[in-house]
Formats: structure tokens, C-alpha cells, sequence
């Protein structure tokens, strides 16, 4: 199998069911997604602690869900099936409790960092944001899957709570923005 076609060489490239320009929006949100799809890769990879396992394994299914997330917005003719479910979301609230109660409480914003896992997971943080900014760009002109916007945005809490945790489970303290104003109110005990 050759792994190129030659056929996005002037400037095009295939929907599910059409062609498009390259710097088309849905490209740029499902694009988005598979840059954000790597760095969940990156992530998982740095995971060698077994107290971390439980992450590891979540952080594949996520890969696995962001393929999917990816096809629902690469279709270009309506009425196909979509694969983004609102279960997927509450799957990740789960997950965002059970890591918001395991890590101390803040006060204050926090900055990217901590551990190498953390910070990462961070990045996967901001990445997704951006693609469900233009994910939101997309559904304006197109029909999307209403599930994979929430998805995307539940995501982002979920790394932000992965993140955390992460840091909590390694003993490392998340790093306080210094200027912050206490902007959040605690709502756990630890």
C-alpha cells in the first residue's frame, strides 16, 4: 500500500462523501482533533506508575473517541449515523469527579505544569479547546453531531481534573497563578 495519493497535490481533500479545500473548517476542526488525539498519545506514553494505570486506560478510550468525534465531522452529506454519544459525556463527568475529590482544593487559577504528565495533559487541555472553538465555527454553516460539541467541551474539564490528579497523585502541588484573585470556592475537603 503506498501511503501517498497524490490526490491533495492541488489543493483538495476528501469528506466522507465529497471533496473539500484543505483549509476548509471541518478539516481544520477534525484536523484539530487528530493533532489533539497525538498529544493524548504523548500523555498515555508517559504513564509507567501503576497508580496511574486507571488514567492510562482512559486516556486510550479517549483516542478511540476522538477518531470517532473526527468521522462525525468528516461527513459531508447529511443523514449519516453519528458515533459521539451523549453517554461518552457522562462517562467523563464520572471520571472528572472521582479526580476533582482526589486532588486538593484551589483557590486561585492555575498555571500548566507539575509533573511532565501534567503539563501535558494540560496541553491536551488547551488543544481541545481549540478544536471545539472550531467545532462551534462548523456547526454554524453545517450540520454537526450536537453530542461531540458537548463531548469536546466536557473533554476539556476532564483533562483539566486529569491534570490535577496527577499532579496530587505524585505528590506534587499544582503551581498558583501568583496575580489570581481566589476566584474559585472550595468544594471539597481535602
Amino acid at each position: 500500500m503506498d501511503i501517498y495519493t497524490k490526490t491533495g497535490d492541488k489543493g483538495k481533500t476528501s469528506l466522507i462523501g465529497g471533496r473539500v479545500d484543505k483549509d476548509d473548517m471541518r478539516v481544520e476542526a477534525y484536523g484539530t482533533i487528530d493533532e489533539l488525539n497525538s498529544f493524548v498519545g504523548q500523555a498515555a506514553s508517559l504513564i509507567k506508575e501503576k497508580e496511574l494505570e486507571d488514567m492510562k486506560e482512559e486516556l486510550l478510550t479517549i483516542q478511540h473517541e476522538l477518531f470517532d468525534c473526527g468521522s462525525d465531522l468528516a461527513y459531508a452529506k447529511k443523514g449519516h449515523p453519528f458515533k459521539v454519544s451523549d453517554e461518552m459525556s457522562k462517562k467523563l463527568e464520572k471520571s472528572i469527579d472521582r479526580y476533582m475529590e482526589e486532588s486538593p482544593a484551589i483557590e486561585r487559577f492555575i498555571l500548566p505544569g507539575g509533573t511532565q504528565l501534567a503539563a501535558t495533559l494540560h496541553v491536551c487541555r488547551t488543544v481541545t479547546r481549540r478544536a471545539e472553538r472550531f467545532v462551534v465555527t462548523v456547526s454554524k454553516e453545517h450540520e454537526i453531531n450536537k453530542s461531540a460539541l458537548s463531548y469536546l467541551n466536557r473533554l476539556s474539564d476532564y483533562f483539566f481534573a486529569a491534570a490535577r490528579a496527577a499532579n496530587a497523585r505524585a505528590n506534587v502541588s499544582d503551581v498558583e497563578y501568583v496575580r489570581s484573585a481566589k476566584v474559585f470556592k472550595p468544594n471539597n475537603t481535602k
